[in-house]
C-alpha cells in the first residue's frame, strides 16, 4: 500500500562540508600512510624489475608451494584454539566443528580484508548472536581473542629476538640490544602468566581486569606460537633455501604483523611488505623477497578465503539438517555467507583492478593474435578494470544482503569472466570469478533485502578500501613500467604489444570511475524525513500498532517522533534525531519479515546524513538482525513483565500486595477504567492531578520513550483511575493493542496527599483486571541500567552503567524504580542499545538523554 509522503528537508550548505569532512579524515590519513609505505618499498626495490620479479616467482618449486599450503592449514587449525579458549573464558561451549567453521571463516575474511563490517570480530558477532550468546559475552570473546593474539605475538617476537639477534646485524640496533628487548618481552609475559593463578582480577591503570587461568593462558600462548610460527614459515619456505634462519623470519614477521595491525591499513597492505623487505632484503635479495611476499599473499590470504566461500556454498546448496550439528552448520553458513561472499567480491575487484595495470603474458598475446580484433582486446582490458571498481560498490551491498547487489553481481561477474578471457586468456582470474558466481547462486536466498544499491552511504571503511586499491594499483603500475618513458603519444598507441599504453588507459579509467563514484556518493544532495507525521500517517501507524503485540509501540500516538514506513506500508520505525544520533525507539513495529528492510534503510538514511544509527530498547531476540546491519548491542537495562496466568494476591508470595488492596478498601479507594469517551469528560481533573504531581516532584514532562500529559494522546486509549470520595487521586493511561495479548501503562500520576502505596494498588487492580480479561502479560516497562554486572571484570559499558545506576539518584531514581517493579515478582528480560562500536554508545546515550528530557535544559532541570 502507499503511505502519505512526509515533507523533506535538505540540510543547509553549512552542514554538508562538515558531514563530508568527517567521513574523509580517517581514510585520507590511512591512505597517506599506505602511500608512504609503498613509496618506501619502491625505494628499497629500486633495482628490481618486473621481469626479475616474475622470474623469482617462477623459480619457486611446486613442492615448496605444497609445503606453504600445509603450513597455512596448520596456522588456521591453531586459530581455532583462539575461539575455543575465548568461549571457555566466558563460560560457553559450542561443538568443535561449528567453532572451527566460524573461526576459519572469520580469519579468512579478517586476514584478507580486515576493516569495517568485514573484520573477524564482526563475523563472530553475526554468528554467535544467533546462538543465543549475549552481546557482553561476544564482546568478551572478541576482546579475549584480540588480547591473547597481541600478547602471544609479542611473546613470539621476544623469543625470536633472543634466538636470532645475530641475524639482524644490518639493523642500526646492536645484537645485544635486540636480545635485551626480547628478554624484556618474554619476562613480562612470564610474570603475567605467574600472576594469573587459577584466574583472578588484577588492578591495572585504575581498573580491575579479569585474568584467565594460567592453564588457559599457556594454551592460548601455545596456539599463538603455532599460528605465528606456521604463518611465518609460509613466507620462509617461499624464500630461497638457506638464505635466512627461521627464528629470524618469525621475529621479523611478528613485528611486521603488529605494525600492520596498528596502521589500520586493510590487511596491513604495504606496511607489512615494507617491514619484511627492509628486514630481509639485504640478506636474501629484494626480488626474491618480493616474489615470496606475492605468493604469501595468495597462499595465506586468498586460498583460505576461496575455501571458506566454497565450504559455505556447499552447505547452502545441500540445505540438509538431519542432525543438530548439521542444523548448526547450516545456520553458521547462513549467517556467514553474505560477509564471506562480499569479502571475496572485494578481493576479486582488487584482482581485476591490478590485472588492468599489469601486462599480459606473451604466450597469451600470441594466442589472442589472429583470434580477436585489436579493438576487442583493448576494450576488454579497459572495461574489465572499470568493472573491478564497480564491484567494490557491489561488494558492500552483498555484505548487507541487498537483492540489488546480488542481481548486479549476477550480471557483472559473467561479463567479467568473458572480459578476462578476451583481454589475455586469464584462466586463473576466470576460475576465481566462476567460484564467486557459484557462491552467488548457492546463497541466493540470503540476499533478500530490497534496498537501493546506488543510494548507499559510503562509509569511511569503504572509502578506505577504494583509496587502498587506487594507491596500490598506482604503485604496481609505476613499478611495472618504471623503465617506460612517458610521452603523450602513449595515450593514442593502439597495438597488441602495446602493454604500457593499455595499462595507462586502464589506470585512468580506474581513477576516474572510482573518483566519480565516491564523489557522487559523498556529494549528492541528501534529503530525509524531517517533519513530524501528518494525521493521516499517524492514523496509519496506529492501525499497524493495533495488529501487533508490543504495547510500547502505542507511544507513536504522542506524535513527537518521525516515522519511516516499509515499502509495503505494513511496518514502521519511529525515531528521533538529536545531534548526530538517529535514535529508533525499540524494534520496528509490524510483521517481523519487514524488519530487515526497515533496519537497513534506517541505517542508510542515518549514514547518508553523516549520523549514527541507534536502536534504543531492543529485544534480545532481534540482536542478530542488528548485527547483520553492522551494529553492536550494549545492555541498557531490564524490562519487567508479569505473566498474568500466574498472578494472584493469595498466598505468601504477594502478601504485601494483598495487604495494600485491603488497606485501600478501608480507605475508600475505588478502582475504575475509563473509556476514551469517559476520560474526555474527566480530562480537567486528570490534568489537575498531573500538574500537581509534576510540581510536587519538581520535574518536567519527558518525551520520546515516555508519554507526556497531552489530551490528544490520552484520548487514544483507556485510562485507569483510583478515586477516593469521588475524587481522582491517581491515574495511569493504558497501552493496549488489538491482539489483547499484552497490557501496559505509560503515565503514573497521583496527587501529593494521596495515601502511601497508591500506585501499587492501582497496578495490582490492573493486573487482576487484565488476568480476568484473558491477557497473557502485563508489561511494567524497563528499569534503565538494571542488571548490569558489578564485577570488576565486566565490560567498560557495564562498569559505567552500574556506576550511574548506583550514584545517579540525583537525576533519576534508577534503584528505586527497579525496587518498585520487583514488588510484583516479574520476569526480567534484557533490553539493548544497538549502535556501532567505539565511543558511539556513550555519545548515543547522551543524545538519547537529551531526547527524553526534551532538550539540554530538561537534562539540567530534571
Amino acid at each position: 500500500m502507499t503511505t502519505p509522503a512526509s515533507a523533506v528537508e535538505t540540510p543547509d550548505s553549512g552542514t554538508e562540508p562538515g558531514r563530508i569532512l568527517r567521513r574523509l579524515v580517517v581514510p585520507t590519513l590511512t591512505v597517506l600512510l599506505l602511500a608512504l609505505a609503498w613509496f618506501a618499498v619502491r625505494r628499497l626495490a629500486a633495482d628490481v624489475s618486473y621481469e626479475s620479479l616474475q622470474s623469482a616467482i617462477a623459480s619457486i618449486p611446486v613442492a615448496t608451494l605444497i609445503a606453504a599450503l600445509a603450513l597455512t592449514a596448520l596456522s588456521f587449525a591453531a586459530l581455532t584454539v583462539y575461539d575455543l579458549g575465548a568461549l571457555a573464558f566466558v563460560g560457553r561451549q559450542l561443538p568443535l566443528p561449528i567453532v572451527a567453521l566460524t573461526s576459519f571463516s572469520a580469519y579468512a575474511v579478517g586476514n584478507t580484508v580486515g576493516f569495517g563490517a568485514l573484520t573477524a570480530g564482526a563475523i563472530r558477532y553475526r554468528f554467535y548472536t544467533s546462538q543465543g550468546i549475549e552481546p557482553e559475552e561476544i564482546g568478551g570473546i572478541v576482546a579475549f581473542v584480540t588480547v591473547s593474539f597481541g600478547l602471544g605475538l609479542a611473546g613470539v617476537a621476544g623469543l625470536g629476538m633472543l634466538a636470532a639477534a645475530g641475524e639482524f646485524a644490518h639493523l642500526p640496533l646492536p645484537a645485544s640490544s635486540i636480545k635485551w628487548m626480547g628478554a624484556a618481552l618474554v619476562a613480562s609475559l612470564a610474570a603475567l602468566v605467574l600472576a594469573a593463578g587459577e584466574g583472578r582480577d588484577v588492578r591495572l591503570l585504575g581498573r580491575a581486569w579479569r585474568l584467565p587461568s594460567r592453564h588457559l593462558m599457556l594454551r592460548q600462548f601455545l596456539a599463538t606460537a603455532v599460528d605465528v610460527s606456521a604463518s611465518a614459515a609460509v613466507l620462509w619456505v617461499l624464500l630461497p633455501a638457506n638464505s635466512v634462519d627461521l627464528p629470524a623470519v618469525i621475529a621479523l614477521y611478528a613485528v611486521a604483523v603488529g605494525l600492520g595491525v596498528l596502521s589500520h591499513v586493510p590487511a596491513g597492505l604495504g606496511v607489512f611488505e615494507t617491514v619484511i623487505v627492509a628486514g630481509l632484503g639485504e640478506q636474501v635479495g629484494i626480488d626474491a623477497v618480493l616474489g615470496a611476499l606475492v605468493l604469501y599473499r595468495v597462499i595465506y590470504h586468498l586460498v583460505p578465503l576461496v575455501l571458506a566461500v566454497l565450504l559455505v556454498s556447499v552447505l547452502e546448496m545441500r540445505r540438509v539438517a538431519g542432525s543438530p550439528l548439521a542444523t548448526l552448520a547450516l545456520r553458521a553458513a547462513t549467517r556467514m555467507a553474505p560477509p564471506l561472499i562480499g569479502a571475496f567480491t572485494l578481493v576479486l575487484s582488487a584482482t581485476l583492478i591490478l590485472s588492468g595495470v599489469t601486462p599480459v603474458g606473451e604466450d597469451s598475446l600470441g594466442l589472442l593474435e589472429g583470434v580477436l580484433p585489436l579493438p576487442v582486446v583493448e576494450g576488454a582490458h579497459f572495461l574489465g578494470s572499470v568493472l573491478g571498481v564497480v564491484l567494490l560498490l557491489v561488494a558492500r551491498g552483498l555484505v548487507f544482503r541487498l537483492d540489488g547487489a546480488w542481481w548486479m553481481a549476477m550480471v557483472l561477474v559473467p561479463l567479467s569472466m568473458l572480459l578476462s578471457m578476451a583481454k589475455g586468456i586469464a584462466v586463473g582470474e576466470t576460475v576465481l570469478l566462476g567460484t564467486l558466481l557459484l557462491a552467488l547462486v548457492a546463497a541466493r536466498r540470503e540476499f533478500s533485502r530490497p534496498a537501493s544499491l546506488v543510494h548507499q552511504a559510503l562509509s569511511p571503511g569503504w572509502l578506505l578500501a577504494v583509496g587502498t586499491l587506487i594507491v596500490t594499483a598506482a604503485a604496481v603500475f609505476f613499478f611495472v613500467y618504471q623503465e617506460v618513458a612517458y610521452s603523450h603519444e602513449l595515450w593514442w598507441q593502439f597495438e597488441l604489444s602495446g602493454e604500457a599504453p593499455r595499462s595507462l588507459r586502464a589506470m585512468m579509467g580506474i581513477v576516474l570511475t572510482a573518483g566519480f563514484g565516491a564523489g557522487w556518493l559523498l556529494l549528492r544532495p541528501f534529503t530525509a524525513n524531517s517533519a513530524l507525521p501528518t494525521r493521516e500517517e499517524l492514523d496509519h501507524a496506529l492501525h499497524i500498532v493495533a495488529t501487533q503485540p508490543r504495547t510500547e509501540a502505542c507511544l507513536v500516538g504522542m506524535g513527537d517522533k518521525r516515522l519511516l514506513f516499509s515499502d509495503d506500508g505494513r511496518a514502521f520505525i519511529m525515531y528521533g534525531r538529536q545531534g548526530r544520533s538517529w535514535v529508533a525507539l525499540s524494534d520496528p513495529v509490524g510483521p517481523r519479515e519487514c524488519w530487515p528492510e526497515l533496519v537497513w534503510r534506517f541505517c542508510e538514511l542515518a549514514g547518508q546524513a553523516g549520523g549514527r544509527a541507534v536502536f534504543y530498547q531492543v529485544g534480545a531476540d532481534s540482536l542478530a538482525l542488528y548485527a547483520d546491519a553492522g551494529l553492536m548491542a550494549f545492555k541498557m537495562g531490564e524490562e519487567a513483565g508479569v505473566a498474568l496466568a500466574d498472578f494472584d494476591v493469595k498466598g505468601g508470595k504477594r502478601a504485601g500486595l494483598r495487604q495494600a488492596l485491603n488497606r485501600a478498601e478501608r480507605e475508600r479507594m475505588v478502582f475504575a477504567i475509563l473509556t476514551p469517551a469517559e476520560a474526555e469528560g474527566a480530562m480537567a481533573e486528570l490534568s489537575a492531578v498531573s500538574a500537581a504531581w509534576l510540581a510536587h516532584h519538581k520535574v518536567r514532562e519527558k518525551r520520546f520513550s515516555l508519554g507526556a500529559f497531552d489530551p490528544d494522546y490520552l484520548r487514544g486509549q483507556p485510562v485507569a483511575v483510583l478515586r477516593q470520595d469521588d475524587r481522582i487521586i491517581a491515574f495511569s493511561n493504558l497501552l493496549l493493542t488489538g491482539l489483547q495479548d499484552e497490557a501496559s501503562i505509560d503515565l503514573m500520576r497521583f496527587v501529593p496527599d494521596a495515601p502511601n502505596g497508591v500506585m501499587e494498588v492501582l497496578l495490582t487492580h490492573l493486573m487482576l483486571h487484565f488476568r480476568a480479561a484473558g491477557y497473557a502479560r502485563f508489561n511494567l516497562g524497563m528499569a534503565p541500567l538494571s542488571g548490569l554486572s558489578a564485577s570488576g571484570a565486566a565490560p567498560v559499558w557495564h562498569r559505567v552503567g552500574r556506576a550511574v545506576f548506583e550514584h545517579g539518584e540525583r537525576y533519576y531514581n534508577f534503584a528505586g524504580l527497579r525496587a518498585f517493579k520487583a514488588k510484583f515478582r516479574p520476569d526480567w528480560q534484557p533490553r539493548y542499545l544497538a549502535v556501532s562500536g567505539g565511543i558511539n554508545p556513550m555519545l548515543a546515550l547522551t543524545d538519547i538523554t537529551i531526547l527524553i528530557s526534551g532538550g539540554l535544559k530538561g537534562v539540567i532541570g530534571r
